[in-house]
């Protein structure tokens, strides 16, 4: 069985879509199974730079499949025009497919994510307004629509009117606005968009279990990363899904012996955005200089990302949840330059040290770091192809993480672009 899963062990951002868009050359098939289009992956391929939210990232691969699952939620219009933003002919559309029960994002569920961020006032938890929450909402609820529902347009004029009823009333009684949704602009809008996108649909559970069955490569394409997950992360800074391996086998309804391997994508140090404990951040002229050589600012909404150093206790965690059989270690050529460098080892908790993740927002707010001090690097590592030829003090860095964590750097990246990227490992093998 030749099934890996990628998931980010950090914040998001920790660069899944070059390491994706690098697996996907091999992979037969490319499966988003999580999340909608409030994450980014950046491609670059020589000049060119491809932000994807939506589709997945073995798009460029045009022998590959690519999956859109059931455990995401669809913006059609985000959807469609993310198509645009490719050449003619440069994508198969017969290699894209949509999860006929993926529900779908309306108007409604993004004017209610940005009313219900405002309504929270200093307690925001740094929604990207994106309508992803109300939509699983609307999904956990049972009321939601569903592609399938998209196709019928009688069965879809029946499940839209009384979501358009409910939501005017939320928005006027418990927002105080004027009713903001008609039915008849909303429902033309979205029959155009299911004349557009009835060629993609189809029951992806079938398409990615008889691929397995038949032996060929098969890359699970996570978004976002183990910290934002509903269950497992820094609740209630998270997003509304899973974006940890478990996730997989129910956004992309296969059973979870189907995931051979899992790779976690860990940044060379840690960022994050929006809201929330962060222990190791750095909110200085270090963690400033971290942001502009990393160029950490948000694929989608364009925000400053906070900086910190690596955090060994978070990977480690991350690392025991998803079951992480190998890490490839991304933006390493960003710490170039550093005469220091710092891990964090532990947590300092009062006058305990502590090296689990606490669940307690509270206690984690309390955390100082334990800190490991390690001599950087100047040298410029971004023309380096083999891992031999990285300076010492880089390779004696990488290890000592490898051994905090325990789990194996198989992949290490020196750069943006898909040539930057060093392999240790052979990861479909």
């Amino acid at each position: 069985m030749k099934t890996v899963a990628v998931v980010g062990s950090q914040w998001g951002d920790e660069g899944k879509g070059k390491v994706i868009d690098y697996l996907a050359t091999q992979a037969d098939v490319v499966i988003r199974g999580q999340g909608g289009n409030n994450a980014g992956h950046t491609l670059v391929v020589g000049d060119k730079k491809y932000a994807l939210r939506l589709i997945p990232s073995g798009i460029l691969n045009p022998e590959a499949i690519n999956v859109i699952g059931n455990g995401i939620v669809f913006d059609p219009k985000g959807f469609l025009k993310e198509l645009e933003m490719f050449e003619e002919g440069t994508i198969n559309p017969d290699n894209i497919k949509i999860s006929d029960r993926a529900h779908v994002i309306f108007p409604y569920h993004k004017e209610i994510d940005a009313l219900s961020e405002e309504a929270r006032g200093d307690n925001k938890i740094g929604t990207t307004k994106n309508g992803i929450g109300p939509c699983y909402m609307d999904k956990t609820e049972r009321s939601g629509i569903r592609i399938c529902d998209l196709m019928d347009k009688d069965i879809f004029a029946a499940k839209l009117k009384p979501q358009i009823e409910a939501k005017n009333k939320i928005v006027k009684n418990i927002y105080g606005k004027e009713e903001l949704f008609d039915f008849e602009a909303i429902y033309n809008e979205y029959l155009g968009y299911a004349d557009r996108i009835r060629k993609f649909v189809d029951d992806t559970t079938v398409v990615v279990y008889d691929a397995i069955k038949e032996g060929k490569k098969v890359l699970f394409e996570g978004a976002q990363g183990t910290f934002l997950d509903l269950d497992l992360g820094t609740y209630p800074f998270v997003t509304s899904s899973h974006p940890i391996s478990g996730g997989f086998a129910v956004g992309a309804g296969v059973g979870p012996n189907m995931i051979k391997d899992v790779v976690g994508i860990v940044k060379a140090y840690t960022t994050r955005v929006g809201e929330g404990p962060f222990v190791t951040e750095l909110n200085n002229e270090i963690g400033e200089q971290i942001r502009k050589q990393g160029n950490e600012f948000g694929v989608v909404t364009g925000r400053p990302r906070r900086c910190g150093w690596f955090d060994a206790v978070m990977v480690s965690y991350a690392a025991r949840v998803n079951g992480l059989t190998s890490m490839s270690f991304m933006l390493l050529d960003v710490l170039s330059g550093f005469d220091k460098l710092k891990i964090c080892t532990a947590y300092k908790m009062g006058d305990k040290i502590i090296k689990n993740f606490p669940a307690s927002l509270d206690d984690l707010a309390k955390c100082e770091p334990v800190y490991e001090e390690l001599d950087g690097w100047n040298e410029d590592i971004t023309k380096v192809t083999n891992y031999d030829e990285l300076p010492e003090n880089a390779k004696k860095y990488i290890k000592r993480i490898e051994e905090l964590v325990g789990v194996s750097a198989d992949i290490v990246s020196v750069g943006p672009n898909r040539l930057q990227t060093i392999v240790r490992r052979n990861i479909f093998s």
